[in-house]
């Protein structure tokens, strides 16, 4: 069995946070999914597990961040072409998150932008040309 990724991230309201990712293309496992979580699939190994901040909160004893205002993390997913990194940050703005304060990044082999969502989490978008990448 590969190993699957889980990105736990606090979220104020579920369901406006599901409504943002869905209209961003993404599906949720109804198995995992209740009013505490959402189990939002982004591929066949790697989740996003969005929880209410009080039940986030059941996991640690630190203080919660503010994604508005501190950074706990930088999300990064890979896309299959450069439209497709546009796509989804065009798409991420029009449900109501921010385009990443910098302007697109082209480095030639790799090209990438990003948004934030609504709790301000930020979640970078890249493509990478297959023809640089060395196995």
């Amino acid at each position: 069995m590969p190993t699957q990724v889980f990105i736990n991230l606090p979220v104020k309201d579920l369901e406006k946070s599901k409504a943002f990712f869905a209209q961003l293309g993404y599906t949720f496992n109804a198995q995992f999914t209740n009013e505490n979580a959402a189990c939002m699939v982004i591929s066949d190994t790697i989740y996003s597990m969005l929880l209410t901040e009080p039940f986030f909160q059941g996991f640690t004893h630190k203080t919660i961040a503010d994604a508005h205002t501190t950074k706990e993390v930088l999300i990064c997913l890979s896309c299959e072409s450069r439209a497709q990194v546009d796509e989804m940050v065009k798409k991420a703005v029009a449900a109501g998150g921010k385009a990443a304060p910098a302007e697109p990044i082209d480095h030639g082999f790799m090209y990438y932008h990003g948004f934030e969502d609504l709790d301000g989490h930020n979640w970078e978008i890249m493509f990478m040309d297959p023809a640089h990448v060395q196995n």
